[in-house]
């Protein structure tokens, strides 16, 4: 799917969104410089993959420091690392950069887990790339959950903690 593709599922499944244009962004820092006031939680979203080809999706606060051994152990991986540029293009259907837990859309063999940060879900909306980094899409934390079912890719939440370098 594309981008307005995705737009379209999501009205499919009744879940109000709200889609602003920016600048190609690729990382948390570029993304501060192009959204201005957008309220909301602000995410990041990793790709990441074991030694036996197992895959998750990590969407969490923007400025988390997540420590991969640790997450590996909640996991239940033996060790993580991040997914190639091939790889996300192939079972997300994106580019780095534009990775959210809306590319589930394009795993219609569900064989990348989501993972999200608890925390996501303490303030509304949701700020997420729509398969494209040069957008970014508001949605309800409750209507993702919906969205992530609806694509039969139910989450993990996870608490990963609040540590000195969180501001979320």
């Amino acid at each position: 799917m594309n981008p307005d593709d995705l737009l379209g599922r999501l009205a499919e499944l009744g879940i109000p969104v709200r889609t602003v244009d920016h600048p190609p962004v690729f990382t948390v820092a570029e993304a501060k410089q192009h959204r201005g006031a957008l309220p909301g939680t602000h995410t990041k979203s990793l790709f990441l993959r074991d030694k036996k080809g197992a895959m998750w999706l990590v969407c969490c606060l923007e400025d988390r420091a997540v420590d991969l051994a640790a997450l590996a152990g909640q996991l239940g991986a033996r060790r993580l690392s991040f997914g190639s540029p091939d790889r996300l293009m192939t079972y997300l259907g994106v580019i780095p950069g534009a990775v959210s837990p809306f590319a589930v859309v394009n795993d219609r063999d569900c064989r990348v887990r989501v993972v999200l940060d608890r925390a996501l879900f303490e303030r509304d909306p949701l700020n997420l790339h729509p398969l494209d980094n040069a957008r970014t899409t508001a949605i309800a934390g409750a209507d993702l959950l919906r969205f992530l079912e609806a694509e039969d890719h139910p989450p993990d939440l996870l608490d990963f903690g609040r540590g000195a370098s969180d501001r979320g």
